[in-house]
């Protein structure tokens, strides 16, 4: 049986198979608990994630307190707040993708050019405010941004993108990045049309089923 760790670092890895991550760039956790404790598992700092052991995976508590022999990615604050604040969250990935932190340096929220952004949970894809890595602020911008969504883009950095475990997180991250390619070729071409409130209304109804396998499903 695959282990949580061992989950962890699968999604780290695909990052890089799937051009998400170059280098030791982003980050991914699990909501979980050790020994009574409340708290997460998150990738190391540093650590390439081609080497990545099970026991390299760190262990943090709600309060921020860390245990294992590595040190814990820097961004692990907006990681612990977003599993403080939004009990869907059970799986968290942080990546620097190309066409997603292009778009982030503009500092603009996506519009509805495409019904996918109901994916998301909204007619939006927001940009959070800018605030250094690691940061606190980075954390309260993060949370702010992902307010009944689950994904954003962090402005000159990247984006977040949370699921219900390693490999949804990533399969979000992944369409997210897939969304923001479509987006800023659209934008070569000309001014996408963006779908207004009334249509996106009627797509967040039929998202609300969607990827069931009874339901009247695209995509």
């Amino acid at each position: 049986m695959t282990t949580l760790r061992q989950q962890i670092i699968a999604a780290a890895r695909a990052t890089l198979a799937a051009g998400l991550n170059k280098g030791i760039a982003g980050n991914v956790s699990a909501r979980c608990e050790e020994n009574g404790r409340r708290g997460f598992l998150i990738t190391p700092t540093g650590i390439p994630y081609a080497s990545l052991e099970a026991d390299d995976i760190v262990f943090v508590a709600e309060d921020g307190t860390a245990a294992g022999r590595r040190a814990p990615s820097s961004e692990w604050r907006f990681h612990r707040d977003i599993y403080l604040h939004r009990p869907e969250a059970d799986a968290i990935m942080h990546a620097h993708a190309p066409f997603a932190t292009s778009l982030a340096c503009l500092r603009q929220d996506i519009p509805a050019f495409h019904y996918m952004i109901a994916r998301f949970g909204g007619d939006t894809l927001r940009c959070a405010q800018y605030a250094i890595f690691g940061s606190q602020a980075l954390s309260d911008a993060a949370l702010a941004a992902l307010e009944g969504r689950s994904a954003c883009l962090l402005a000159n950095h990247g984006m977040i993108a949370f699921g219900k475990s390693p490999r949804h997180a990533l399969d979000l991250a992944v369409e997210l990045e897939v969304l923001c390619e479509q987006y800023w070729r659209a934008r070569l071409a000309g001014e996408p049309v963006v779908l207004d409130d009334g249509e996106m209304a009627a797509v967040l109804v039929k998202f609300a089923h969607y990827g069931q396998q009874d339901g009247d499903n695209d995509g």
